[in-house]
C-alpha cells in the first residue's frame, strides 16, 4: 500500500505538470513508471527523482505532439493499485495494457532507464491496451547518444520513435527543437522538485524548481512547478 500511495503522489505531481487538450483528441496515451535498472555516478535522490521526473518530461513530450493526447495520469495510481503495482515491481505487457484502459488510453508507454557513471540509456516499450501486446521497445541506441548531458534530446528522440511506433507523424521542426536545448540540469532539478512535491515537501520542491530555472530561465514545466509550491 505504501508503494501505492508513493506512485498517487507522483502521478498527481504529474497530471498538474502536464498541458490540456481537447478530449476529442486520439490517440490516447498514458506513460507508466519506469524502473532504474541499475545507475551509478549520482546522488542515489538524482535517480529515485528520474523514476518520477522522467515520465512526467516523457509524457510532457507527447502531450506536445499535435496529433496525440496524454491520459489523466492521475487515474493510473488506482489502476496500479488494483493491480497490486508498486515501486520495484516491473510492469509487462498485461499490466500496463490494464492500466491503460483504466486511464483511457489505447497506448501505453513503460519501461526503465540507466544511468552508469553518465552514459545514460532508456528503454521504452510501447503496448497497444487493445491488444495487449508489445508493439516496439524504442531507445536511445546510437552510441553518439547516449551521453547524459544529453539528456533532453535523449528523452526527445524516445518521444520521437513512440509517436512513430503508433502511427504518427514527425514532430513539427519547432516542437522537436525545444527539448533538446533543456540542459540536463533543468531536467535533473525538475524531476526532484516533482520527486519532494509529490512526498508534501514544498519547501525542497521550490529549491529544486529555482535550481532547474536558474540552469534555464525558460523551462515552463519548472516554472509553474513552482508556482504550484508556492501557491501562486
Amino acid at each position: 500500500m505504501r508503494g501505492t500511495t508513493r506512485w498517487a503522489g507522483v502521478f498527481t505531481a504529474m497530471a498538474l505538470a502536464l498541458p490540456l487538450h481537447a478530449q476529442e483528441a486520439r490517440p490516447v496515451i498514458v506513460v507508466l513508471p519506469f524502473e532504474n535498472s541499475g545507475s551509478y555516478g549520482q546522488d542515489k535522490e538524482n535517480f529515485e527523482a528520474l523514476e518520477a521526473g522522467l515520465p512526467a518530461i516523457l509524457a510532457a513530450t507527447l502531450a506536445a505532439h499535435p496529433g496525440a493526447r496524454v491520459a489523466d495520469q492521475g487515474r493510473v495510481p488506482g489502476a496500479m493499485g488494483q493491480l497490486q503495482l508498486g515501486p520495484g515491481r516491473r510492469i509487462d505487457a498485461a499490466s500496463a495494457s490494464q492500466i491503460a484502459k483504466a486511464a483511457g488510453a489505447r497506448y501505453a508507454v513503460t519501461g526503465s532507464f540507466a544511468d552508469f557513471y553518465g552514459k545514460f540509456r532508456i528503454n521504452a516499450r510501447v503496448v497497444d491496451a487493445e491488444s495487449g501486446e508489445i508493439l516496439k521497445v524504442v531507445s536511445n541506441d546510437d552510441p553518439k547518444l547516449q551521453d547524459r548531458a544529453q539528456l533532453g534530446a535523449i528523452i526527445q528522440l524516445v518521444g520521437d520513435r513512440v509517436v512513430a511506433a503508433i502511427g504518427l507523424p514527425p514532430y513539427p521542426a519547432e516542437t522537436a527543437s525545444r527539448l533538446r536545448e533543456v540542459p540536463a540540469e533543468t531536467l535533473t532539478q525538475y524531476s526532484r522538485g516533482l520527486l519532494f512535491e509529490s512526498r508534501g515537501d514544498k519547501a525542497k520542491a521550490a529549491e529544486a524548481y529555482r535550481r532547474a530555472l536558474a540552469a534555464d530561465p525558460g523551462y515552463a514545466q519548472a516554472r509553474d512547478g513552482l508556482q504550484r509550491v508556492q501557491g501562486a
